[in-house]
């Protein structure tokens, strides 16, 4: 009988209900606007950062490379939510096929671990540039680059496919998630199935790839102070080396930190509504909000990038002019 239960829960869900941010439909509309306009300008801010980087030939180094294939991550994470938020906001019934939320939860996973990796990419090319800089070009070839980052998007991708699997394998007994997006707790809190192997899963799996990609980027930059403090004597060599670091650790800080609160804090077992809007708002940052920052931490701290576009803007008045 319990067979035959979890096969005709299987079957019965064939769509899933997101419970979303609020039943307000005036703060739906708010919430619609606002988020339409983070939405698009994260949207500009990321392709254009890619844009410019293409564009400005000083910007033609490795560093500069990782920091396109991020703001490329960023632009597709961002848009694996926010255009069905948006229209959601706005339909009576927010709903999505089976199929669809396995496709948005494995995308949602694979992009967010590929950007973990590839930040700790980006912190060797920082250790390579500082410590090692007679070996960089080497090191940090074109061909290393372009591996790193392909390496990074396949172990990201290949990481949510394992999380993919477990989880669409399970009978679902409710079709109401309490989220805006097919997030993974959200879905294991529905099934009607033994979901302890997919709490491993998250435990040790999600759990190594977070270790193995702080750890990298804590032992680079154990290096690279270590090398500043001792190997550079000039305040002003040290303040260059530090510039080029700091925009990549404030980015890793508030990326890995929003991971590390909203999916490995304490679950309690009686879970209170404040506690349920508190993930989505660590939702919201994590997935809408650190998207649209990362541009703007790269650029408003970084000279060679407000440099090249001032360049670029000078080059497109000039030729508007003639």
């Amino acid at each position: 009988m319990d067979m035959m239960f979890e096969e005709n829960a299987t079957t019965v869900v064939q769509n899933f209900i997101f419970v979303g941010l609020t039943s307000s439909p005036k703060i739906q509309i708010i919430l619609f606007l606002m988020f339409f306009v983070i939405y698009v300008t994260t949207l500009i801010e990321n392709l254009g950062m890619v844009a410019l980087i293409r564009a400005s030939a000083c910007l033609h180094t490795p560093m500069y490379f990782f920091l396109s294939s991020l703001s490329i991550l960023d632009a597709c994470f961002s848009s694996v939510f926010a255009p069905k938020m948006l229209v959601n906001f706005l339909a009576d019934k927010n709903t999505i096929s089976f199929t669809g939320c396995a496709i948005q939860m494995y995308f949602f996973i694979g992009l967010g671990s590929a950007e973990c990796f590839l930040l700790a990419a980006m912190a060797y090319d920082r250790y390579v540039a500082i410590c090692k800089p007679l070996l960089y070009p080497v090191l940090m070839s074109p061909t290393a680059c372009i591996l790193l980052v392909a390496g990074s998007c396949v172990l990201g991708l290949l990481h949510s496919l394992i999380h993919t699997i477990f989880t669409f394998q399970l009978s679902f007994c409710g079709s109401a998630i309490n989220h805006f997006f097919c997030d993974i707790t959200a879905l294991l809190s529905l099934s009607c199935s033994d979901t302890y192997i997919n709490e491993l899963l998250i435990f040790y799996i999600a759990g190594l790839v977070e270790i193995i990609t702080i750890l990298s980027v804590a032992v680079s930059y154990t290096y690279i102070l270590t090398n500043i403090v001792i190997g550079i004597h000039s305040a002003s060599g040290r303040v260059k080396a530090f510039s080029t670091c700091t925009s990549h650790l404030t980015v890793v800080t508030i990326f890995h930190g929003a991971i590390l609160i909203l999916h490995f804090q304490p679950k309690s077992s009686n879970r209170s509504p404040h506690q349920g809007t508190s993930d989505k708002i660590l939702a919201v940052f994590y997935t809408i909000v650190i998207p649209l920052l990362n541009p703007l931490i790269y650029s408003l701290r970084n000279k060679e990038v407000k440099d090249a576009l001032r360049g670029v803007w000078r080059r497109a008045w000039v030729k508007m002019i003639r």
